[in-house]
């Protein structure tokens, strides 16, 4: 079996993250990010399951993850995995959209997978410049060249939150776990709040959100961790603070969702 490597970088430049994953056979739950994840795989296949669509990522293969886009995937050969990616922050993605096209908006990737994308070529220099900590202004423009055609072929000028229907039951639920992510939260706290049932409620929120009210609770959890993580909180008390049970429950969590422990993620940010 090959040898498996983790390695992220945090550009302190353009305050982008760069991820390379090698040799990892890991399943990934059904979960979303807060941020825009632009990424490809090097070498491999990997089964993907996007917003309720099915597909199989190849090398060269594109994919653009907008926030809030529900996905898992998992290896279906036994190729050795490499995929590549890097993750940017809607107050990034906004300031360099504006350089851009002089317009203040967050941009909607409307599709998620580009087959065969003659653009993996740039992600793949600005995603090595990252990774070598080249300091020079190449690296900001490709970042800009990248993002340019991006925007132009496959994005649609419209804020995120507009970007789907949702009932009002649906936005409470989420207000409600995005406020109470740190509590013990049972299933008739969310049924007390909408006045549905809890079967109607678990249906149709998973249905709209396509993702169902557990894992999104799970994917807030992490991300509020990332947060704390970054700030330098060790990961005994992120673990207190986020909702986890201990720190085992909360470092087996966070693997499974970001691929490193909560430690291997801190340390990232430990010398910016």
């Amino acid at each position: 079996m090959a040898k498996e490597i983790r390695t992220v970088r945090f550009d302190v430049e353009l305050k982008i993250e760069a991820y390379h994953f090698q040799g990892i056979m890991q399943k990934f739950p059904n979960h979303f990010h807060e941020y825009y994840v632009i990424g490809f795989i090097e070498n491999g296949r990997r089964y993907l399951s996007c917003k309720n669509k099915e597909y199989t990522i190849e090398p060269g293969d594109l994919l653009l993850f907008n926030p809030g886009d529900n996905h898992t995937c998992e290896q279906i050969d036994g190729k050795t995995l490499d995929y590549r990616c890097i993750n940017i922050q809607p107050e990034i993605m906004s300031k360099a959209v504006f350089e851009i096209t002089g317009r203040d908006y967050l941009p909607y990737f409307t599709t998620q997978v580009v087959f065969h994308s003659e653009l993996v070529s740039l992600l793949r220099e600005l995603h090595l410049v990252i990774m070598q900590e080249e300091q020079d202004f190449r690296k900001e423009e490709i970042f800009f060249l990248l993002l340019e055609q991006l925007v132009e072929e496959y994005t649609e000028v419209e804020m995120l939150s507009l970007k789907s229907e949702q009932s009002m039951e649906a936005k409470a639920i989420c207000e409600f776990l995005e406020k109470n992510y740190m509590k013990n939260i049972t299933l008739d706290d969310l049924s007390n709040l909408t006045g549905l049932s809890k079967y109607y409620l678990l249906r149709s929120f998973t249905k709209q959100k396509g993702i169902s009210p557990y894992s999104y609770l799970e994917t807030i959890r992490i991300d509020k961790a990332k947060k704390l993580l970054e700030q330098g909180v060790l990961p005994i008390d992120v673990a207190l603070q986020t909702g986890f049970t201990d720190q085992s429950h909360f470092s087996n969590f966070f693997k499974k969702f970001i691929g490193l422990t909560p430690k291997q993620y801190m340390n990232i940010f430990k010398d910016i």
